[in-house]
């Protein structure tokens, strides 16, 4: 994951703890409650930036497997081609011998 991806969500975060820290400290004016609030808004930001991490990770997990599934599909549709057309090619051979023995 590219900084350039996550520099809104890192932005939002910033934002949203320096709000709650002017709003904490004009309402109450303790430095206690606002570093507090701080703090609970920092942790809930993180938050917010790992469960994106995570699901951006998450991602890119079903892509790889979805990309192999469909790799391993299409190796499966060649075999099974190859075995219809050996199995065409027996049965169209039986078809034929039996075709000349019942000409004799």
């Amino acid at each position: 994951m590219e900084i350039r991806e996550v520099i809104t969500d890192i932005v939002l975060t910033i934002i949203m703890v320096v709000s709650t820290l002017v709003l904490v400290w004009r309402v109450w004016q303790d430095m206690t409650i606002a570093v507090s609030a701080t703090l609970m808004m920092l942790s809930l930001g993180g938050l917010f930036l790992s469960l994106g991490r995570k699901i951006s990770h998450l991602d890119s997990s079903v892509i790889a497997r979805e990309r192999t599934m469909r790799v391993n599909l299409e190796e499966i549709s060649d075999m099974m081609g190859k075995k219809y057309e050996t199995t065409v090619s027996h049965i169209d051979s039986v078809v034929q011998e039996l075709a000349k023995r019942m000409y004799r």
